[in-house]
């Protein structure tokens, strides 16, 4: 996923229907505020008073906005703006729904928003997750691993057993040289308490390239470093990337567990904290100049006795201040 930048009155047309959306409720909240400020700067390149800005209906918007990739960019960045700072109000959601349908874009994370609005959070929840990738985590453990290593692995997440044998091959990590790409990992999951594969509470290894992205980018399991990277990884992702971001704006900015389990704590609004909208779009640009989709199957037992360095180099992991 990449961010395409659209012409100065594209540009201008989408930041009108933006306030329009932010502003559905009532005066613009602070994240959202944020996020447009960002998008101006980042994405859009335009200098423009938000207050100033007169709001757009869903025809004029269709009728000026180009017929390409920008469309779904633009229905994206709706989602995150609706969501930026806790549940959307009704109004909110209507503005979502009556542009994307004006551009054609129904989408289904589109049409599942009004679940979430209604406070039918199972369904809004098992919809999201059947569709992103924690879904690909579990089919990619089931390919890789069998359906007997798919239940052990999902087993051993919940707590109810152990796979001694798994964990010892990820616990040797501890004796490769500091500098490697698994003692790295290893030594990132002893200093924030987590489990390997195999250990109680474990995560399977289909699911690991998330870890690996903190440490290879260079990313804080803060909600600001979370976010960054959910974005860096819909920047490599091939199939369905938003949902990864979707996912973590939900989590971290709109303040709603969407987990597979009732485990871990919620944010809202940290899209709102200064220059996270910014690092968020860098990382969304870093991702889709790697080289591979690491979420698909990556092979990284080939990589954990190299230098973290040489492995950035080999996947094109650019330097974490080089983009944005």
């Amino acid at each position: 996923m990449r961010l395409e930048q659209p012409d100065p009155a594209t540009a201008l047309l989408g930041l009108r229907a933006m306030k329009t959306l932010a502003t559905a409720e009532g005066p613009m909240r602070p994240t959202q505020r944020a996020l447009l400020e960002a998008a101006k700067k980042v994405i859009l390149h335009i200098d423009a008073d938000l207050d100033a800005l007169p709001t757009v209906t869903p025809a004029e918007l269709a009728a000026g906005f180009p017929a390409s990739e920008l469309r779904q960019q633009f229905v994206n960045g709706m989602l995150v703006v609706a969501l930026a700072d806790g549940v959307p109000a009704r109004e909110t959601v209507a503005k979502v729904e009556a542009f994307a349908e004006a551009l054609g874009l129904a989408t289904p994370e589109v049409t599942s928003l009004r679940r979430l609005a209604e406070e039918h959070m199972l369904l809004y929840k098992l919809d999201l997750l059947r569709r992103g990738h924690i879904k690909d985590i579990f089919k990619n453990q089931l390919d890789q691993k069998g359906p007997l290593g798919l239940v052990k692995s999902v087993l051993t997440m919940r707590g109810v057993m152990e796979d001694r044998a798994l964990a010892a091959r990820y616990r040797a990590w501890e004796k490769l040289p500091e500098d490697t790409l698994g003692y790295g990992l290893i030594t990132f999951y002893n200093r924030n308490g987590f489990s390997v594969p195999g250990e109680r509470a474990g995560f399977p290894e289909a699911g690991l390239y998330h870890d690996f992205c903190h440490l290879l980018g260079d990313y804080s399991t803060e909600p600001e470093g979370e976010v960054q990277v959910a974005s860096f990884t819909a920047g490599f992702k091939r199939e369905r990337p938003f949902y990864v971001m979707l996912f973590s704006v939900l989590i971290f900015s709109t303040g709603v567990n969407m987990r597979p389990t009732a485990d871990g704590y919620v944010t809202v609004g940290v899209l709102g904290k200064p220059g996270v909208a910014e690092q968020v779009f860098a990382a969304i640009e870093r991702g889709s100049k790697v080289n591979q989709d690491l979420s698909d199957k990556w092979d990284y037992w080939a990589y954990v006795e190299l230098p973290i360095d040489e492995v950035r180099r080999r996947l094109n992991i650019l330097p974490k201040g080089s983009i944005g």
